[in-house]
């Protein structure tokens, strides 16, 4: 969520600043901004909506300098409309953007306005700019009245500085929210998410917490939480991403789709040698962490934490190891019990989820033997401040509404069973059998694929449909959680999941004509018991929609619709029967005309509590 742009060189930005925000937009906002130094005055240009609205004011009224800040703003404090639109400026001076919430924004509104200071949004940001341009009135220097006003705010924040008198400069922080320089020749950038500089630079480093860094054409000094300067690694990004290209499909979530069987050949190569998992592929030091693991946490939010509690059944039963799963913004504000030899598992796609990144932090101070994440997005901070990380390599994921990044997690969270349970005396023969169904996985999904067209057809019939019930068993559960999740966030239709066992302990009340009840149906020894539970939908008129294995014995009738789905074993059942739920919702939303990419409200990466 928000997006930030910025830049210091010597020819016009607007253009750069734009191309950033839009390879950002992915990331979910509802306004966006732009503001330049142009001969010693600012100029912004904000306005509420996609940042193609904000493109073609500036063509009408082109922006011209070489110092500029833009952003794309999700609202928290205020709501979405032009006034709380980043930039924020005052006093015609100091123009601020920034990701986070200030949460003594209050107490230090109230502070500004008794020295004078006007307020023209709802916004916690508007008090950085004020502060900013007070504290100036006591510095000799705009990077040291930066320091100062960090130092007064409380919460997250990741922010940049431009002031019109100084016209060759930016000042950086960061706190909680992610901010990346990006190195030029001659100039230089700075981002919430590299993707925002790859057509000017693939040169970056990463600011650590309570980084500030003092941003001009020809260096950058980068000075830590004590104001001693210091050095951040510059790298050479490997990241590659086109924004404006969906191939041939119509929406980045149905490309990204289809592009799972590659993603999972990308996850697997050089992981897997003479059948077995290799340590290796958690990082170098894995084999020693990972020896004696007796109990594993997993920490994750929303879609990572269905895969979590899917890999929660793998791991007692195939591993031998104890296994928790719980959700970030939970776990870091109760007291838990920490276990001897525990692994600390934090799944997030972006790396920089704000619940699961403090939760890390909590876990590493209470002393969890080791820490590891699973995590798609290199040099993140969950990877930089983890022992360990199973790098996902899915590809960028700019559909909000996360599909090849939840089943190259699972991918990965199953590679981890095998790793755990090898070090706990797990049979060969069972290694063996999960070693196979990971290289088959590609093949299988694929196969999975093929239901497309028969989904699509199916999913008409939720056109006037407002609930849905998704059912399944054992690590079918967090799969309908999924299915569940993947429907409400881009069709808006109110859906809930149950394990099936737990119909008649309410549920049932909702059963009726008007309300789908979607189950995942894998021919495994919970089959007979799932059988059950459909037919006490049945007895009650519900209307059903069975994913079923093609030896399930599942039969069509006029209170069941089937939908055969490839067999798999059980290793991979999850993952498959997470396909036919990804296209559903798909198909759902087309039919419904919401926005499938950027659904309303939601973003794509969380960098807020």
């Amino acid at each position: 969520m928000c997006g930030i742009a910025g830049a210091v060189a010597q020819r016009d930005v607007a253009e750069i600043l734009i191309e950033g925000l839009r390879r950002l937009e992915y990331r979910g906002y509802d306004s966006a901004g732009v503001a330049v130094i142009n001969g010693g005055e600012l100029q912004r240009t904000r306005r509420v909506g996609k940042v193609q609205e904000l493109s073609a004011a500036i063509e009408s009224e082109p922006l011209a300098g070489g110092t500029g800040i833009a952003h794309t703003r999700w609202a928290t404090h205020g709501e979405p409309n032009q006034s709380n639109a980043h930039p924020h400026i005052s006093t015609d001076t100091i123009a601020v953007v920034h990701n986070g919430i200030i949460e003594n924004h209050v107490k230090l509104r109230e502070m500004l306005k008794g020295l004078g200071y006007c307020f023209s949004s709802d916004t916690d940001t508007e008090v950085i700019c004020h502060l900013v341009h007070h504290e100036l009135k006591s510095h000799s220097s705009l990077l040291a009245a930066v320091q100062a006003t960090v130092k007064q705010l409380e919460g997250a924040y990741g922010t940049v500085v431009i002031d019109k008198t100084d016209n060759e400069r930016m000042i950086v922080a960061r706190s909680g929210s992610p901010l990346v320089i990006g190195y030029g020749l001659g100039e230089h950038f700075v981002a919430s998410d590299q993707l925002a500089l790859l057509p000017v630079t693939r040169s970056f480093a990463f600011l650590e917490e309570g980084d500030v860094a003092e941003v001009t054409r020809r260096e950058v000094n980068i000075f830590d939480v004590d104001g001693n300067a210091v050095t951040r690694e510059i790298k050479e990004s490997e990241v590659t991403h086109d924004a404006g290209d969906k191939g041939e499909y119509r929406h980045y979530m149905l490309k990204e789709i289809y592009e799972q069987p590659r993603a999972l050949a990308h996850t697997l190569d050089g992981r897997i040698a003479a059948g077995q998992v290799l340590d290796s592929a958690f990082g170098d030091n894995a084999t020693k962490l990972l020896k004696d693991i007796k109990h594993v946490q997993i920490i994750a939010c929303g879609t990572s934490y269905h895969a979590g509690m899917a890999a929660r059944y793998w791991l007692e039963d195939w591993a031998g190891v104890s296994c928790n799963v719980e959700i970030a913004s939970e776990f870091r504000y109760r007291k838990s019990h920490l276990f001897p030899n525990s692994l600390l598992v934090t799944i997030s796609q972006s790396g920089e989820t704000a619940d699961t990144l403090a939760a890390l932090r909590l876990a590493k101070e209470m002393g969890y033997k080791a820490t590891m994440t699973i995590c798609n997005a290199p040099g993140s901070s969950l990877v930089r401040e983890s022992d360990m990380a199973y790098m996902m390599k899915a590809g960028a994921e700019i559909g909000v509404a996360s599909t090849k990044a939840f089943t190259v997690q699972l991918a990965g969270l199953l590679m981890l069973t095998a790793v755990v349970g090898r070090n706990n005396g797990m049979d060969e023969g069972l290694q063996a059998q999960i070693t196979q169904s990971l290289q088959s996985m590609p093949a299988k999904v694929e196969q999975a694929l093929g239901l497309d067209d028969a989904i699509a057809e199916l999913a008409e019939d939720f056109a006037d449909k407002h609930h849905a019930l998704f059912l399944g068993r054992g690590d079918q559960y967090p799969i309908a959680m999924e299915g569940a999740l993947k429907l409400k966030e881009i069709s808006y239709i109110h859906a809930e999941a149950y394990a099936s066992g737990e119909l008649k302990h309410g549920p049932l009340a909702l059963i009726d004509a008007d309300m789908p009840v979607i189950v995942v149906a894998p021919n495994n020894e919970l089959l007979e018991k799932l059988k059950s539970n459909v037919e006490e939908v049945r007895a009650r008129g519900g209307l059903m929609y069975v994913f079923a294995d093609r030896d399930a014995q599942f039969e069509s009738d006029d209170t069941m619709k089937v939908i055969p789905v490839p067999h798999c074993d059980e290793f991979m059942a999850a993952l498959i029967y997470t396909i036919p739920m990804q296209l559903l919702s798909y198909h759902v939303a087309l039919i419904k005309g919401t926005d499938v990419d950027q659904p309303r409200n939601l973003a794509k990466s969380v960098t807020v509590e």
